[in-house]
């Protein structure tokens, strides 16, 4: 009797799982731009993006931009801090500072680092500080911008670095089999999950992920086992943005808007 509460237990777990419940996304409006790639926006209202590999930030009433063809295409842009903006250049390998008016403060050739460094990933981190994934040694290093100074942190990992991202205190990436990882700023690895298959993804936090697949949206929270299929208008996207129950969709015709409340 015990093995078959069991089995109809996981049954119905699994259907649980199985059902896609879905979110209904609320239209707010949609903004017209014209952009190569969305990049997101900040709690002043700028919109960041990117038109032939030149920087832009936008709103209603000003418009800011930077430019580096010398350094190539920008691989990267965390906007973790608007007062900070972090540009990484992985062709040189790379990264730009610069302020809330694009202005730049700051370069950085980690080719002329003391310790040698080929970073394959960058972020922004606490403390003048920048996540970085020393593709040499295979190990995740925090780069102090101020004292010019790199420390690794991790142990070495074999698998390539599919996607990452990272807040203040945490470096987030998934590999190459769809392992999701988590580093804290004293090393410590942590393998979250593994997750299926994504054209796109976003991770909120330590166990909630918003993916893309075959544009169709989804969200979801592995520490609850919850599973929601998020409803668009939009049949086709490239990019989409989430911060503070809003769901920015960026599609050939601009950005819309929506209102959504995730469980």
């Amino acid at each position: 009797m015990r093995n078959i509460t069991l089995l109809l237990t996981v049954f119905w777990i699994a259907i649980g799982l199985g059902q896609n419940t879905k979110i209904k996304a609320v239209k707010i409006n949609s903004v017209a731009i014209d952009m190569d790639s969305f990049l997101g926006y900040d709690q002043f209202g700028f919109y960041y993006s990117v038109k032939n590999n030149v920087l832009h930030k936008t709103n209603e009433k000003e418009s800011f931009e930077y430019k580096n063809p010398a350094l190539g295409e920008i691989t990267k842009v965390s906007l973790l801090n608007p007062l900070k903006i972090v540009l990484f250049y992985e062709a040189f390998n790379t990264v730009v500072l610069l302020d809330n008016q694009l202005n730049e403060t700051q370069k950085i050739n980690f080719s002329e680092n003391t310790t040698p460094i080929v970073a394959s990933a960058v972020a922004m981190a606490t403390q003048n500080q920048l996540w970085l994934y020393n593709s040499l040694n295979q190990q995740i290093g925090l780069y102090d911008y101020l004292k010019k100074s790199y420390k690794p942190i991790s142990t070495s990992f074999p698998e390539n670095i599919k996607y990452y991202q990272s807040d203040l205190n945490t470096f987030y990436w998934i590999d190459q089999k769809n392992n999701w990882f988590s580093c804290d700023i004293f090393g410590k690895i942590t393998l979250k999950g593994i997750l299926p298959d994504f054209d796109l993804i976003e991770i909120r936090n330590d166990s909630q992920f918003i993916y893309s697949i075959n544009n169709n949206l989804f969200y979801e929270d592995v520490s609850k086992n919850l599973r929601f299929e998020i409803e668009i208008s939009e049949k086709t996207f490239t990019k989409y943005y989430f911060k503070d129950q809003i769901l920015s969709i960026f599609t050939n015709e601009g950005i819309t808007n929506y209102k959504i409340t995730i469980p």
